[in-house]
């Protein structure tokens, strides 16, 4: 049926595959929401900074 190369090359395949599908799992459920939830964080505290310099001057 499969002669080895053909096999080793089935299961590099099979590897490169799970590897891809665990790094966007990875990737969609804590990377982008931490960067994107950090980035909106930092924005609301320039702009309450920025108000709060408004304010004394």
């Amino acid at each position: 049926m499969f002669e080895f190369d053909q096999y080793l090359g089935f299961l590099a395949f099979l590897t490169i595959l799970t590897i891809g599908f665990w790094l966007m799992i990875f990737l969609l459920t804590f990377v982008i929401p931490y960067w994107v939830f950090g980035a909106a964080i930092e924005r609301f505290k320039e702009i309450r900074e920025e108000k709060k310099a408004k304010l004394e001057s």
